[in-house]
């Protein structure tokens, strides 16, 4: 009505515009949305992608006049400044009408209001899915994990999470750290926690855990781990603490030597995990509970000291909750000596479990003394045969074949003659590891200048969360006394 409207339109005796309006200010808008110095440099309009002409395209059905476009397809006049590229770009409806046209009928029925929003959008979509050519997310989730320096790696550590960690570098952003911190929480020895530090670390790099992909480091490195813990502590409701499963279990055998600490590592895996504002967490089921705490401790704080704008963090909240990342379907090895039970390098029994350091010998005999059954044949997957389904688990892991391919070869097989070709599987799977790890543990320059590179580059984000859950609190720094 505006530009039917002698009062209100905007356009001279001559067909040119006087000053913008709606209609018109709009259909350029559009114009310029989609006539970007980008498209301008590929060859202007004719090289747009359909999407974006179709979303400029339904204002093209309305009168020339009220396009503010003349019948030789140019601008009559320039909305204030023109574009230098929307005048150097092709006649604008001879082009975009006709895919309109020829694909709309209804589209001059539509308002020109929407189109820039349209065409704005259609741009974002664009420039989102030419980011996204290789098939991989633009910014990547981030993934942290951590193994205790205590005992050794064992066969189910690697094939249950550190081979999935190597094969999933180049999908996210990846921490992998030894914490240290947690092995004190029992009773051990200084040089042994020394030396198997380094053990860890020479093993992950062993296991292709690649530092140029991966941050590898220390947890005692980043001392922003220990404060963090504390600020937690002082949030968390002492009931909380008092439902973990795994401090009743381990202060049954501690007896009266039972620490605080043992009491309060739930509460120090919580800041590992929130102080890298980790996305995902890769863990086992007897894991699940200290994630669900570290997500519980995440909510309290934001709510406790992040809910409100007049509050020093402005209404922005400190921590990301975060989500467990589900390791693969049969990656969970049990026991060589129980299959019911989870192989643990914490288990006393030597024989339940197989050493990423173990040497041929070891493991053949290790195999050869493992639990079985007296069932004839062997099957994957009955209740009834847990020890059999395991040893299948690991033959298939090793061996990268699949279950039909396997069964075939050795369902008629009696324990005699598989347990010998699931030693061999085993052995050769091992082997490579086994050669760089021996290469690796020895040349302490390298793992040193690892562990650095990692904790300089782990230490920036910790040190930012730190900072911000400080602030959020109320502490003041060293930065504010000038």
């Amino acid at each position: 009505q505006e530009a039917a409207s002698p009062q209100a339109s905007n356009l001279a005796a001559d067909g040119s515009m006087r000053r913008p309006c709606t209609l018109p200010a709009l259909t350029m808008l559009g114009a310029l949305s989609i006539c970007s110095p980008a498209a301008a440099a590929r060859g202007g309009l004719s090289s747009l992608s359909p999407s974006r002409l179709a979303a400029f395209a339904p204002s093209m059905s309305l009168p020339a006049a009220r396009r503010g476009i003349t019948a030789q397809g140019r601008a009559a006049a320039p909305l204030h400044a023109a574009s230098p590229v929307l005048a150097a770009s092709s006649p604008l409806p001879s082009l975009l009408a006709r895919r309109c046209l020829a694909s709309d009928p209804q589209a001059g029925l539509r308002s020109p209001s929407l189109v820039a929003c349209r065409a704005a959008t259609a741009d974002a979509k664009e420039a989102k899915a030419e980011k996204k050519e290789d098939g991989k997310p633009e910014v990547k989730k981030r993934v942290i994990s951590g193994v205790q320096p205590t005992g050794n790696l064992h066969l189910g550590n690697y094939l249950g999470a550190i081979r999935q960690w190597a094969q999933n570098q180049d999908e996210y952003e990846n921490y992998f750290f030894v914490v240290d911190l947690h092995a004190i929480t029992m009773p051990h020895s200084p040089a042994e926690l020394t030396q198997a530090s380094y053990d860890i670390v020479a093993l992950y790099l062993a296991c292709g855990i690649d530092p140029e992909k991966s941050r590898i480091f220390i947890q005692s490195h980043v001392p922003q781990h220990a404060e963090l813990c504390w600020l937690l502590n002082c949030v968390t409701p002492m009931g909380w603490m008092e439902k973990m499963i795994q401090y009743k279990e381990k202060a049954k055998k501690q007896g009266e030597s039972v620490s605080v600490g043992l009491f309060d590592y739930p509460i120090l895996m919580a800041a590992d995990i929130l102080i890298y504002q980790a996305q995902l967490v890769p863990v086992g089921e007897d894991q699940r509970q200290h994630l669900e705490l570290a997500r519980d401790i995440a909510r309290r704080f934001n709510d406790l000291y992040c809910k409100k704008k007049s509050m020093p963090a402005k209404g922005r909240r400190v921590f990301r909750d975060p989500e467990a990342l589900i390791v693969k379907e049969g990656a969970r090895i049990m026991s060589l000596e129980d299959g019911r039970s989870k192989m643990s390098k914490s288990d006393p029994a030597e024989g339940s479990r197989i050493n990423l350091s173990d040497s041929e010998d070891v493991i053949r005999k290790k195999i050869k003394k493992c639990k079985t059954d007296n069932f004839p044949g062997i099957e994957w997957d009955n209740p009834e045969r847990p020890e059999c389904t395991n040893l299948l688990n690991i033959f298939q892991a090793c061996s990268g074949r699949t279950r039909e391919d396997i069964l075939e070869e050795v369902k008629d097989m009696n324990w005699g003659q598989f347990k010998p070709l699931l030693a061999d599987v085993v052995v050769d799977h091992l082997a490579p590891i086994q050669a760089r790890y021996k290469e690796l543990v020895d040349d302490k320059t390298y793992l040193h200048k690892v562990l650095r590179e990692g904790a300089e580059g782990a230490e920036e984000v910790a040190s930012q969360t730190l900072t911000w859950t400080k602030n959020a609190m109320g502490f003041t720094s060293r930065s504010d006394l000038v």
